[in-house]
């Protein structure tokens, strides 16, 4: 299992949220406008770059047939107003036969009445009966934006719940983010026992980080785990 396959994995079996995640990212990587077409729904997985161009969605049935099967579809519609890039049709083909694990549009969908009915995973900006005309353009999307697109997108992991969707770009994809996750994953465990249980508040907790100054309030196992993984993120800083 690589490093990719690997966090991918952690997020997945812990269901790490898009919150944690960009906190992971230092309060970065959220992908604004969008939202998820079902409740209580996590999707983590590889980020298939595809787009829609001009108002037209001709070259996004050409990338969807050619993308490769089990990974996240995502849709960037480039100078397409408010028409939808694709609607029922679309999704059924994505998630059906080319296993999507999810679907994220950035920009229109239709259909959403069928899309609600099937269920199926799909995060997207807007609403609207109108599509885009199935004609194929004459000219392609500027370079500059779509190389652009495509280094941030491309390979990259998105991770997709009701807060929004968030993505590690490739270059992202570290032993740094691996020690990061962690980190907070064991944070979020401490804050907790110690709101719930001992009835810190939030101050104490976020702000004063009583339960390192208070001795013997958390297991010593966990300062620790907490104390190695921060050692090593601040290591590779230096």
């Amino acid at each position: 299992m690589d490093l990719k396959e690997e966090i991918i994995n952690t997020i997945r079996t812990n269901r790490i949220s898009t919150t944690e995640i960009a906190d992971a990212l230092g309060k970065s990587g959220h992908i604004p406008g969008l939202q998820s077409l079902q409740s209580n729904t996590h999707k983590v997985g590889e980020a298939t770059f595809i787009y829609a161009f001009n108002h037209s969605n001709w070259e996004t049935h050409e990338q969807i047939a050619a993308m490769d099967e089990g990974k996240i579809a995502y849709v960037h519609g480039i100078e397409c107003g408010d028409r939808a890039i694709f609607g029922h049709l679309v999704s059924k083909y994505l998630v059906l036969y080319k296993q999507a694990i999810a679907v994220v549009v950035n920009g229109y969908v239709r259909d959403v009445p069928a899309l609600i009915r099937e269920d199926y995973p799909i995060w997207y900006g807007g609403r609207s009966p109108i599509g885009c005309f199935n004609v194929k353009n004459d000219v392609a999307p500027p370079t500059d934006l779509l190389e652009s697109l495509q280094q941030r997108f491309e390979g990259g992991i998105l991770v997709c719940d009701d807060s929004g969707v968030v993505l590690i770009e490739p270059h992202q994809i570290t032993e740094d983010l691996k020690d990061q996750l962690a980190f907070i994953e064991l944070q979020e465990d401490v804050w907790y026992f110690c709101m719930d249980s001992m009835k810190m508040s939030t101050y104490e907790i976020v702000c004063e980080k009583k339960y390192i100054k208070q001795e013997g309030l958390i297991h010593p196992d966990q300062l620790k785990k907490l104390s190695e993984i921060s050692n090593r993120i601040n290591e590779r800083k230096k």
